[in-house]
């Protein structure tokens, strides 16, 4: 059965999603951008303080379950633009230093609220 999650710890859902769902089993999170819980979008900061603030949402809906970084089974990640591959990831590797996810990475042709980086991610939990 399936069931909603939601945090006050990352941004509300501003559409029609949830910022993720959940089965029990697996939780499939919603793309996260660099937008803060109280509605600051960082769109103009570099890649890797947006990708910080990207992961720092994922993790707290994450953490409304009881999973963290270590239970993160893959993430898809989309770049406004390619070239900032290298700078995201050397932020990415920090939140997922051993055993990270599978990942995809691509570029998109555009993003919401014209950011740099959103990241979603399948879950496991316990």
């Amino acid at each position: 059965m399936k069931r909603v999650v939601s945090t006050d710890e990352a941004p509300a859902a501003v559409g029609a999603y949830s910022q993720a769902t959940t089965n029990g089993d697996v939780m499939f999170t919603a793309g996260q951008i660099p937008l803060t819980p109280d509605g600051d979008l960082l769109d103009d900061a570099p890649i890797a303080e947006q990708t910080e603030l990207a992961l720092d949402n994922l993790l707290a809906i994450l953490a409304e379950e009881g999973a963290d970084a270590s239970d993160v089974l893959k993430t898809t990640v989309f770049l406004a633009d390619i070239d900032d591959f290298e700078e995201m990831n050397e932020t990415y590797a920090t939140y997922f230093e051993e055993e990270p996810p599978a990942r995809s990475a691509v570029q998109a042709g555009a993003l919401p609220k014209g950011v740099g980086v959103e990241i979603e991610a399948v879950v496991a939990l316990e």
